[in-house]
């Protein structure tokens, strides 16, 4: 990620409070890639707050990512929510820590929230849950066109049940 990064934080000062301060910062971000990740109309708060061990940051945000419907295979946004909470220490007081507080007092955010959205994207992403998909017959998108496909024979064992419904 090059130039100007908006979920760079400068909390160097919050280092120097006492226990207990707490710095709520709004994130609102028309568009931004994360390496690979697309994100539109992200939004939320990230909340800095200085706790014995170091800077928790309480980080809750949404987006909308690109997104292919598995059922009608039509584009359309995804949208993501993420609400995660990291200690950065301060490097003495827990040499196991994660995240070690940064001397410069930048925490960038970026790597971990692209890493949150990737998780929050679905495995089966849908346009909208009544999506009909596509006709097994003709491929048309069922959304859009009703097909009056006449059905299959089928199973020529089960001819006989089928005749029983007619």
């Amino acid at each position: 990620m090059s130039g100007f990064n908006p979920l760079n934080f400068n909390v160097g000062f919050i280092a120097a409070e006492t226990v207990g301060y707490v710095r709520e910062i709004p994130v609102e971000i028309a568009s931004l890639t994360l390496q690979d990740l697309p994100l539109h109309a992200l939004h939320g708060s990230v909340v800095f707050d200085r706790v014995s061990k170091g800077v928790t940051a309480h980080v809750h945000l949404e987006a909308l990512t690109p997104a292919e419907c598995i059922r009608c295979l039509q584009p359309f946004e995804q949208a993501l929510e993420i609400d995660f909470t990291e200690l950065y220490a301060f490097s003495g007081k827990m040499p196991d820590a994660e995240f070690i507080f940064p001397e410069s007092g930048q925490l960038n955010l970026a790597p971990l929230v692209r890493e949150y959205m990737l998780l929050a994207i679905p495995m089966h992403a849908v346009c909208s849950p009544d999506c009909k998909g596509l006709c097994p017959v003709c491929g048309a998108n069922m959304n859009e066109h009703v097909c009056n496909h006449e059905e299959e024979s089928g199973d020529p064992r089960l001819a006989v049940l089928k005749a029983l419904l007619e």
